[in-house]
């Protein structure tokens, strides 16, 4: 047999150190076997159910691989394939691809709903190891809980039979998914914070001290629901740093954002710097119910390019401004950041006023829009879909979705067949390409809703069967007016 050339020893080398590699994995992978035997050997364990085929899941593995590395000898990570384990998947009611539960000793304890990131997962996961809130003994300890990225809420109390303790306790171990507690049972502790009896505090990350605003907040409330609102209500404070990973907690608000090079693990007093200058403006305008936040402009470019026209040309080294209110509306600062402050008080002036232009994604609409199924974009949306005289079908749809292919030829039918009532109206509108409104949960395609004459405010998601004949039957029950098929009046 003839020696292996240099080249090809070295291609078997890496294959073996790629196999090498890929073995190494920290995901425990586990099978309908052993599945109630491992999982029960541990306190907490995050588990992924998956199936091989699946996209979503493929996007997440590396994350989840990475994860698991990270939080090795902290909480394990599991993964069950579905597609050859299915007694176990089915015993847990997995239905969808990819299905994260965190465990407890064995028992399944809870859906995770936490990021899907590396970063996300580790923080998340973190929180769900050990006790829910973290018994502290000294000042030392006191210290290091609160100095951390994210912000810490504390118990001080008297006695550690206190009632008060124990309520405390309880409220931890229900929101030990979204924030980080600690608690002692000597007063003394808190004695420089001014602590004087049973007090909760939260302190707020360090890093975003800033004279603006205090450092820590007090609450003598510790049942579960007036000690989440008192986090719900302060553990933001007046410019919060936005993130992949919180941006879901913000959701529902007036929100003001600054996007420019936040880095606070690297120089935080830059990013210092820009966010004291959103904040003395921000106090001026704090009674108005707008909330501020900054953010890390890369982390976000995506979304500024999809959602407000904003490339990586725009703004320079300044900070780029955004709202984004409750009602889903944009606007966006056209003006360039000044260190004084003065354009982005003119911005927020002109906000409060109404005299600024809301920014809409939308496509031109067609000239000729006299089809069977009317064609809908932001800029005519009012226009077709909230004519108060109009009963309305409207189909979400993105021009890569195989079911919104498919749908198509039903749907022109429909319209067709629906074309001589003045009443109804069958239309359309790309997804993807325009802004949707806020009242349409639109989470997948195709997405259809039904918007009533009269109340435009209380669309209603369509669920029936996507044939011409479920769409009638159903238009028959629900239209302000009796329908006309063809020639035919369809009387109810």
């Amino acid at each position: 047999m003839g020696t292996l050339g240099p080249f090809r020893m070295l291609l078997l080398f890496a294959l073996a150190q790629q196999n090498v590699f890929v073995a190494a994995s920290d995901v425990l992978e586990l099978g309908d076997s052993d599945f109630d035997d491992t999982v029960a050997e541990y306190e907490t364990v995050l588990v992924e159910f998956f199936a091989p085929w699946c996209g979503h899941c493929q996007q997440l593995a590396p994350e989840y691989e990475t994860a698991a590395t990270k939080l090795k000898g902290t909480v394990p990570l599991a993964k069950v394939d579905c597609t050859v384990n299915s007694e176990t998947c089915g015993r847990f009611g997995v239905n969808g691809y990819p299905t994260l539960k965190i465990f407890r000793n064995g028992e399944d304890f809870a859906a995770y709903d936490g990021p899907r990131s590396t970063d996300g997962i580790v923080s998340y996961m973190k929180k769900q190891a050990g006790p829910s809130s973290v018994p502290l003994h000294n000042e030392r300890d006191l210290d290091a809980f609160v100095n951390h990225f994210e912000a810490s809420v504390v118990g001080f109390f008297s006695s550690a039979d206190s009632s008060q303790m124990a309520e405390f306790l309880k409220a931890s171990s229900a929101m030990r998914d979204s924030h980080r507690f600690a608690h002692t049972a000597d007063l003394s502790l808190g004695l420089k914070h001014g602590v004087e009896s049973d007090t909760v505090v939260l302190f707020r990350p360090p890093r975003l001290n800033s004279k603006f605003e205090d450092s820590l907040v007090k609450s003598e409330a510790v049942s579960i629901a007036s000690l989440r609102q008192f986090i719900r209500d302060n553990v933001f404070g007046l410019c919060p740093h936005l993130t992949a990973e919180n941006r879901e907690n913000m959701r529902g608000r007036d929100l003001l954002v600054a996007y420019y090079n936040v880095d606070y693990l690297r120089n935080i007093k830059g990013t210092n710097y820009w966010r004291n200058r959103v904040m003395k403006v921000a106090t001026q305008f704090q009674s108005q119910g707008l909330n501020y936040a900054v953010a890390n402009r890369a982390e976000f470019q995506e979304e500024l390019e999809e959602e407000f026209g904003l490339g990586p040309s725009n703004g320079g080294e300044l900070p780029l401004i955004t709202i984004r209110n409750r009602e889903g509306h944009k606007y966006s600062m056209q003006e360039e950041f000044t260190r004084d402050g003065k354009s982005l008080e003119r911005f927020l002036e002109d906000y409060f006023a109404g005299k600024l232009k809301r920014q809409v994604k939308s496509e031109a609409a067609p000239e000729n829009n006299d089809g069977p199924v009317k064609v809908v974009v932001a800029d005519n949306f009012e226009e077709l879909v909230n004519n108060p005289s109009k009963d309305v079908l409207l189909e979400f749809y993105a021009p890569w979705c195989g079911h919104c292919k498919s749908l198509e030829p039903k749907y022109t039918e429909l319209g067709e067949q629906l074309s001589a009532n003045t009443h109804i109206v069958i239309a359309k509108m790309d997804a993807t390409a325009n802004d949707v409104p806020p009242t349409y949960d639109v989470q997948g395609f195709p997405t259809i809703f039904f918007v009533p004459a009269g109340h435009k405010d209380q669309p209603r998601k369509y669920e029936g069967g996507h044939e011409v004949n479920d769409f009638l039957n159903y238009l028959k029950e629900v239209a302000t007016h009796p329908l006309i098929l063809g020639n035919a009046r369809e009387d109810l």
